[in-house]
């Protein structure tokens, strides 16, 4: 198996560009930029048009990421200046729907819930904080965790797949489940921590915390649901490591891990196909590699991309 490199892009950022997402049926795609900007391409098999220009932050922007098409085309930023940013495509361009700086510092990540929850999106930042924005009866609510991660704060939110359990206080839907809500925070306090919504406290409380990087934690993500009480999540960190986790709700057992890799370079980021059974790992040497595990339980790595060439492992 090897990859290929489809088409290449001049984005015309005036500055170095931190993130690039498709939306959910890969017709738009949204670069950020230390240059302050977002921009939104149209793209249509090979090529590619610049459709909108969006100027609303005061300073680098880090990430930036599409809400499920259920809730119309939005598009949020996240930025150096503190800001978080809810983009709607309006017409021939964007507006802005939502502009927030409830953090004291840079907001250095973003990701929406999976479309069960609402629409909610998850925060994480310098401060130290991770938040949650939820559009709540035509309103934007925002609720903080404080001090989720200490030292320089948090670097990298996901959520977990929605996982169903009965529901014993009121049922809101007629259906007598109510899905649990999780979030997964990494931080430069070399730790990995899981968030669980209490519908008795009305709040986040940490879950679990998972200790085994030795350096900033870079990234996090959860694989698509493999199973109703089966979670895997993989993470990545300065210390070089991937690792990946492993929890069983219905056996009520602990997170177990396994390092995937150790790496020659620092892992910046780490990202799951659809389907789950394919990792995607970028480092901090322009290398992307696709690791897939085996039946024995062992990753490998079936194909991996350096400055834009392929090299198969197969």
């Amino acid at each position: 198996m090897a990859v290929n490199v489809v088409s290449t892009i001049n984005t015309d950022h005036e500055d170095m560009i931190h993130d690039a997402q498709m939306d959910y049926y890969g017709r738009k795609l949204a670069t950020c930029s230390s240059d302050r900007s977002v921009k939104v391409y149209e793209v249509t098999g090979d090529s590619y048009k610049l459709i909108s220009d969006l100027k609303g932050h005061d300073g680098p922007v880090w990430q930036v990421a599409w809400a499920h098409p259920m809730y119309s085309n939005l598009l949020a930023s996240c930025s150096y200046d503190r800001k978080v940013i809810i983009w709607k495509e309006s017409g021939d361009g964007y507006q802005i729907l939502f502009d927030s700086q409830h953090h004291d510092s840079s907001v250095n990540s973003i990701c929406w819930a999976p479309h069960e929850y609402g629409l909610m999106l998850v925060c994480g930042a310098s401060d130290g904080a991770v938040s949650v924005v939820s559009l709540v009866d035509g309103n934007w609510e925002v609720e903080k965790i404080p001090n989720a991660h200490s030292c320089i704060g948090c670097n990298a939110v996901s959520w977990a797949p929605p996982v169903q359990c009965q529901r014993t206080d009121k049922d809101t839907d007629g259906t007598g489940f109510v899905y649990k809500k999780r979030i997964v925070s990494g931080g430069c306090d070399n730790l990995v921590k899981i968030w669980a919504y209490s519908d008795t406290e009305g709040k986040w409380l940490e879950e679990d915390t998972l200790d085994a990087h030795s350096d900033w934690v870079r990234d996090v993500a959860f694989a698509p649901n493999c199973g109703q009480e089966n979670f895997i999540l993989a993470t990545c960190s300065l210390d070089c490591r991937v690792i990946i986790w492993r929890k069983n709700e219905k056996e009520g057992s602990g997170w177990t891990h396994q390092v995937l890799h150790k790496f020659n370079e620092a892992i910046w980021h780490v990202s799951w196909s659809l389907a789950g059974n394919i990792l995607a790992v970028s480092g901090a040497e322009n290398k992307i590699s696709l690791w897939k595990e085996a039946l024995d339980g062992q990753w490998m790595c079936i194909s991996d991309v350096e400055k834009g060439k392929a090299a198969s492992k197969t």
